[in-house]
């Protein structure tokens, strides 16, 4: 492997790029420490070299960070990086982590800004709740009685 990758106009060097990649491998949120145990063999021995990466993916737009799971995502939209405002909902039965961009929130955040002389510099949104796989999950058939 060379010592970047092109990806997303953005030159990633190799540990961003494992890292990226094993998050984008991840199912549900990884904290710092679940990616540096799956990089171990890849060379990483130090939650700093894991911080230090997910720090310029997150500069790059490639990866959000989930605040209340003190966990990162990898981004839904990677080539589009004018979605402004990140909403995040996160269900607490399975930990599924839906991304999507509301620009009738992001209107009304910047607003409640001006309208209070508030410079805001960054916002997400993160809602907590159950996600319809677990809200309805699928019935399970049972054995026949006296089996």
């Amino acid at each position: 492997m060379s010592p970047s990758v092109k990806l997303h106009s953005h030159e990633l060097t190799k540990h961003q790029s494992l890292v990226l990649n094993a998050l984008a491998r991840e199912e549900n949120p990884a904290s710092a420490y679940t990616l540096l145990d799956h990089l171990r063999a890849e060379g990483l021995r130090a939650p700093q070299q894991v911080y230090r990466a997910l720090d310029k993916l997150i500069e790059y737009g490639l990866v959000h960070r989930v605040e209340t799971l003190n966990s990162f995502v990898a981004c839904a939209h990677p080539h589009d990086h004018r979605h402004g405002l990140v909403v995040f909902a996160i269900c607490d039965q399975c930990g599924q982590v839906e991304e999507f961009s509301d620009q009738a929130i992001e209107r009304r955040l910047k607003g409640w800004s001006k309208d209070h002389a508030f410079r805001m510099s960054k916002a997400s949104v993160e809602m907590h709740g159950t996600c319809g796989r677990c809200d309805h999950p699928p019935a399970v058939e049972s054995a026949p009685h006296g089996l």
